[in-house]
């Protein structure tokens, strides 16, 4: 059982592949695919995010993963392949772990916004990012 970020982190990353933009966006393109902005909306605010992506914070991903809560986002169900990032890609990696420990199979941590940026992804900014 880990006991320290160190070892949350390694547990993570051992469940939750990491894959290149270009991945993500070949993943994208097939469809059925929910990307994640696990970032703090303020975050979001800053500097924008994947395009399509929905922004959920990572302190409250379970409460919007799980159909049983009155919170739930309808946009996460199990038969779709989620790709999750952050600012760095510790955050997604966490959180793609707890996503795989909830019951979603095809979890993938995408890393830090800014390689997405850097491989010339497409953006959403302004307000409503």
């Amino acid at each position: 059982m880990p006991t320290n970020v160190k070892q949350l982190m390694e547990a993570a990353n051992a469940a939750v592949e990491r894959i290149t933009p270009a991945k993500a966006k070949d993943l994208m393109a097939k469809g059925d695919t929910l990307v994640v902005d696990v970032r703090d909306p303020s975050e979001v605010e800053n500097s924008g995010k994947v395009a399509g992506a929905v922004n959920v914070s990572r302190g409250m991903l379970e409460f919007r993963a799980d159909p049983d809560l009155p919170t739930h986002d309808p946009n996460f169900t199990k038969d779709k392949t989620l790709i999750l990032y952050c600012a760095s890609g510790g955050r997604s990696a966490l959180s793609g772990k707890t996503l795989k420990d909830m019951g979603y199979q095809r979890v993938y941590n995408l890393g830090g916004f800014k390689d997405w940026v850097e491989f010339g992804g497409p953006v959403d900014r302004g307000s409503g990012s």
